[in-house]
C-alpha cells in the first residue's frame, strides 16, 4: 500500500506510524453504530463512550500492527511502515517471506496479539464486575477480539487471507498457488459480505443503513484487495512463461544488437533486455554461437497472449 496521501504520526522501533483519511471515515462510521447500541443499553454517556471505544479499538489496531512488526524482526524482515487505515491497519513490508512458515507466522501474529488482549479484556471486566467500569472494560476487550476477527477475514491483503495464502503455499509448495487460492477466496468472502450487509438492510432497525455501509466497505475492500493479488498473480505466471528459447527466430541478427543467452527465462531475461533496451537481440548459446534474433515485439505480444505456444 502506498504511504502517499497518510499522515505521520510517529514511530515504533524506527518504523514510522501513519493513518489515512479512510481510518477516520470509518471510526465515524463505527460511533454511528455504537452509540445507538450503547444508549439501549443504558449508558449515561453513550456518545462519549463510543467515542473512546473507537479511540480504543485505533490502539487495539496499532498494537495489533507491532506484533506483526515484531514477527518480521524476528525473521530479519524489514518493514516499511505501518498504516492505519479503512479496514484496520497494514504493516508494509520491504521483502517478501521466503517461506510458507513465515508467511503464516507474521500473518497469524498481529490477529493473536489481539485475541490475548480481548480476552484479557473480558476476564478483567467480569472481575470488576456489573458496574458501568467493568462494561467499558469488556467492551474494549470485545473490541481486540473484533479486530481479530475482521482481520481474519479470508481475503488479501488482511491477516487471514495471508494465512489462506500460506497454508495454500505450504500444501502446493507454489507461491504463486497460495496467492490465487487466497485471491479467490477473498472474492467469495467480498460476496458474503455484501450479501450480509443485504440480509441485515431487510431486517430493518435504526441501525440498518449503518450495518449495509458498513458490510459493503468490508466488501469492496475484500473484493479490491482479492483482484489485485489475482492479477499480480496472473503478471507473475505470465512472465515464469517467457522463454527465449521458443520466442527467437532464425533471421540472422545484426551484429552490433545485445546478445541474450538463449536459457534466459521470466524474471532474468526481462532484466537483461531491461540492462541493454533495443529492438531486437542476439540469441546466444553458452558457447557463444548465435542462434538467432529475439525481438522485443515478440517478447510483448507472447506477455499479452498469456506467453503460451
Amino acid at each position: 500500500m502506498s504511504t502517499s496521501g497518510s499522515l505521520r504520526l510517529g514511530r515504533v522501533w524506527s518504523v514510522p506510524i501513519r493513518i489515512r483519511p479512510g481510518a477516520v471515515l470509518m471510526g465515524l462510521v463505527l460511533v454511528g453504530l455504537f452509540g445507538p447500541r450503547l444508549d439501549a443499553a443504558g449508558f449515561s454517556n453513550p456518545w462519549l463512550v463510543a467515542v473512546l471505544a473507537v479511540l480504543s479499538l485505533y490502539v487495539s489496531v496499532l498494537l495489533h500492527e507491532i506484533a506483526h512488526v515484531a514477527a518480521a524482526r524476528r525473521y530479519d524482515l524489514p518493514v516499511h511502515s505501518v498504516t492505519l487505515h479503512l479496514l484496520g491497519g497494514e504493516t508494509l513490508l520491504e521483502a517478501d517471506s521466503a517461506t510458507a512458515r513465515e508467511e503464516l507466522v507474521t500473518a497469524a501474529s498481529g490477529p493473536l496479539a489481539s485475541a490475548v488482549i480481548g480476552g484479557a479484556g473480558l476476564a478483567a471486566g467480569a472481575a470488576l464486575g456489573d458496574g458501568q467500569a467493568g462494561e467499558i472494560v469488556m467492551t474494549l476487550g470485545l473490541i481486540n477480539l473484533l479486530v481479530a476477527g475482521i482481520n481474519l477475514l479470508p481475503a488479501l491483503p488482511l491477516d487471514g487471507g495471508r494465512v489462506v495464502r500460506a497454508i495454500a503455499w505450504a500444501v502446493t509448495g507454489r507461491e504463486r498457488s497460495g496467492i490465487v487460492v487466497a485471491g479467490w477466496t477473498g472474492r467469495f468472502a467480498a460476496l458474503a459480505s455484501f450479501a450480509l450487509g443485504a440480509w441485515l438492510l431487510l431486517q430493518g432497525g435504526r441501525t440498518a443503513w449503518l450495518d449495509l455501509a458498513l458490510c459493503a466497505m468490508v466488501g469492496l475492500f475484500m473484493w479490491a484487495g482479492s483482484s489485485q493479488a489475482l492479477r499480480i498473480a496472473d503478471r507473475a505466471a505470465r512472465i515464469d512463461r517467457l522463454q527465449a528459447r521458443r520466442m527467437y527466430d532464425s533471421t540472422r541478427p545484426d551484429p552490433e544488437w545485445p546478445r541474450l543467452h538463449v536459457d534466459l527465462t521470466g524474471d532474468e531475461l526481462l532484466r537483461a533486455m531491461s540492462h541493454e533496451p533495443a529492438d531486437a537481440y542476439a540469441v546466444v548459446d553458452g558457447d557463444g554461437e548465435v542462434l538467432g534474433t529475439l525481438r522485443t515485439r515478440t517478447v510483448n505480444r507472447q506477455y499479452r497472449a498469456g506467453a503460451r505456444r
